[in-house]
């Protein structure tokens, strides 16, 4: 539905509450019902429920206009016409019977009037908690609740069939032949579908509760406070009601279910509602307040001293009020924040909630969290911000409350502050240096006093050194990234020569000596059996043949080729065959990971190996590859005669160890005893 046709028909329907409303009005106030019965004539209640009702269509109506697509702003039209139908043709017939007999339609309207009061116990019971707060049902199976209401609805037009149901006046449809199915069978059939159906529909509304987000608990909550004081009062009055007749107490409260239903339901869209009950709560309060001092003091002790000194006695207590509205005022005023709006706390506490904060934590993002927050608190803003400068650009550190639709990096020109659209933005500064700014966004219809203004500065010269610290911080660790970037291109570069190496050894010298070998083959073939050449040429074939293998090996150690095809495992038990130590190797599957990752922890293997041949003695080594923990972890163990590593210098071989790992984001460690053996061992996070 357009916004425009929305609108014009919500204000048709207000029109016409208006209109019926009016009429109800003359009827209850403007006739004279002496010799009417009790039954048709209007009460106090009646009267006083006319605010109710005119609360309940002008709140339908405005959800109509607002959401005209929820169901809950028709259903308050719906129950709030189901009222004015259970009393507006009631005063009707009374009206035309006993006061101008001759009136159309007085039966047909006094059982109208007997019909109307389903359509608004089923609205308000059933119907209402089934479908709050968006006019959705929870789930297609809580439709049998419908089915129920419809039945509930069907048994009462059944049972206005009865010809004795308007009594005293003639039933224009009665049929005779119903009358004892309509009272023996009807009334506790109807009990049972409704009070089932109204169980149900609670029933669904608390599962809506437990499975709803925040927002839709907390407009269940609005709902929940106005039904538990609508309880409330109501049970009061029947404790200590002793006369029989309706109370206006009761009507006059129910005016709290389509106030708390509005709010629930466009409190995100009717942003002023908010600073309405927070006034109202103020100046409710100060009127009550005034009004109850002037009752006890002007008329109970004027009436104790006399007439004659009331004047002056009423001068004094109003120079008293006018001496303490001021104080008052501001107590309320703290009442009604903390009402509305949640705790508040003073700028004393916030000043000291943040400082001790401070003292405690050394996360700078924690800092920044809990400064903000606690901005938020102690000026009840919407949202607080801290923003940061980096560089030429101002970026949001930390919000109080999620931001949707705002930017967060916004560029700075000649160094100042770029446009915030905040309700108040006071800049960091540290020793002259703009650092950031606190931003302050206020509920609509508040602005900022002067204490919070304040409070806001003096936030923000105790902010000028954590800002101070976050840029330090952040610029460190863009250093620290920069630097681990570094390490990583620089063993990344040194893996890539020593590919290239291995790769110019094999294709180059490697070949020329195959060739060379070839050669000298061909001319111990040429060469006479008995010649003394043919010894030496076989020799040279020898020869070459040795610096080939050699020359493998050392192709092997700069980088060996099974490692780039075939992975860690397989690189290191081919390297394991050709040591004469006692080593074998204990591997799971292992995932393959980038050539950086693998070489690096094949050569850290390969340095740990040389050490314990080296100094070890061991009478058995043994390699272990597995992951755990997101991490890719070798050990070499021996247990061999061991050394004090506190005692014992590091070697450039560790340092390059430990060095390769940390640059990869991974961690070294050794273990050792003196006669206890060796176990190193590094860790490297897995890769995709």
């Amino acid at each position: 539905m357009r916004a425009g046709s929305s609108f014009y028909l919500a204000a048709g329907i207000w029109i016409l509450f208006l209109v019926l409303i009016a009429l109800e009005s003359y009827f209850a106030f403007l006739v004279d019902w002496h010799g009417v019965p009790n039954d048709f004539r209007p009460t106090d209640a009646t009267r006083v429920g006319l605010l109710a009702v005119f609360a309940m269509g002008s709140v339908g109506a405005l959800v109509v206009w607002q959401q005209p697509r929820n169901r809950i702003g028709w259903l308050l039209t719906g129950v709030g016409l189901s009222a004015i139908g259970l009393e507006l043709p009631k005063f009707y017939a009374g009206f035309g019977v006993y006061i101008h007999p001759g009136l159309p339609a007085t039966s047909w309207s006094d059982l109208l009037s007997q019909i109307f009061w389903v359509f608004l116990f089923v609205g308000l019971l059933v119907l209402l908690p089934l479908l709050f707060p968006d006019g959705r049902l929870l789930s297609p199976r809580w439709r049998f609740v419908l089915a129920l209401a419809a039945l509930a609805i069907i048994l009462v037009l059944l049972y206005s069939l009865d010809p004795s149901a308007t009594t005293p006046l003639h039933n224009p449809i009665g049929v005779a032949a119903v009358h004892s199915f309509t009272n023996q069978v009807l009334p506790g059939l109807f009990s049972v579908v409704f009070l089932t159906g109204s169980v149900l529909a609670l029933t669904s509304l608390a599962v809506r509760f437990r499975r709803g987000g925040e927002q839709q608990r907390q407009q269940i909550k609005w709902l929940l406070v106005a039904v538990l004081g609508l309880l409330l009062t109501s049970t009061v009055e029947l404790a200590f009601s002793h006369s029989g007749s309706a109370s206006p107490v009761t009507p006059l409260m129910v005016i709290l279910l389509p106030v708390a239903i509005g709010i629930a339901i466009l409190r995100y869209r009717l942003y002023d509602i908010d600073l309405i009950i927070n006034k109202a709560l103020v100046y409710g309060g100060l009127a009550a307040v005034i009004t109850v001092v002037y009752i006890l003091v002007v008329v109970n002790i004027g009436a104790l001293v006399g007439g004659s000194q009331r004047l002056w006695l009423s001068l004094v207590t109003t120079a008293i009020i006018a001496i303490g509205f001021q104080p008052l005022r501001a107590r309320a005023q703290r009442l009604a924040n903390r009402l509305v709006y949640g705790k508040r706390a003073t700028p004393y506490e916030t000043l000291s909630q943040l400082s001790a904060h401070l003292a405690e934590t050394s996360s700078q993002d924690a800092t920044l969290d809990q400064m903000s927050r606690v901005l938020a608190e102690g000026t009840g803003a919407e949202r607080a911000e801290i923003w940061v400068r980096a560089g030429s650009r101002l970026l949001l550190a930390s919000s109080s409350s999620p931001v949707v639709d705002v930017a967060s990096d916004l560029p700075m020109r000649n160094g100042t502050l770029p446009e915030l659209a905040r309700d108040t933005v006071v800049p960091v500064s540290h020793q002259g240096e703009l650092l950031g700014a606190l931003a302050v966004v206020k509920k609509r219809g508040e602005t900022m006093n002067s204490v919070e203004q304040k409070l806001v500065t003096d936030l923000a010269g105790q902010a000028g050194l954590v800002l101070k610290n976050v840029g330090l911080n952040r610029e460190l660790l863009a250093r620290l990234d920069d630097l681990r970037a570094s390490r990583q291109r620089l063993v990344a570069a040194q893996d890539e020569e020593r590919r290239r190496i291995e790769r110019d050894l094999h294709d180059g010298a490697q070949q020329n000596l195959v060739a060379l070998k070839m050669r000298v083959g061909l001319a111990e073939a040429a060469t006479a059996p008995d010649s003394r050449a043919r010894p030496i040429l076989a020799q040279l074939k020898h020869d070459a043949d040795e610096a080939i293998d050699r020359l493998r090996e050392l192709a092997r150690g700069v980088y060996p080729p099974l490692l780039a095809s075939d992975g860690l495992e397989v690189a290191l038990r081919a390297h394991l065959r050709r040591l004469t130590l006692p080593a074998e190797i204990e591997a799971t599957s292992l995932p393959r990971q980038a050539r950086e990752v693998e070489g690096a922890i094949y050569f850290c293997c390969l340095e740990a190996l040389q050490n314990v041949a080296k100094y070890a003695q061991p009478s058995q080594v043994i390699v272990r590859l597995r992951t755990e923990a997101s991490s890719l972890v070798f050990e070499i163990a021996d247990d061999g005669k061991g050394f004090d590593p506190v005692a014992v210098p590091s070697s450039s071989g560790l340092q390059n160890m430990r060095d390769r790992l940390e640059a990869l984001g991974g961690s070294f460690a050794i273990r050792s005893a003196p006669g206890k053996g060796t176990t190193v061992e590094g860790r490297v996070p897995l890769g995709p």
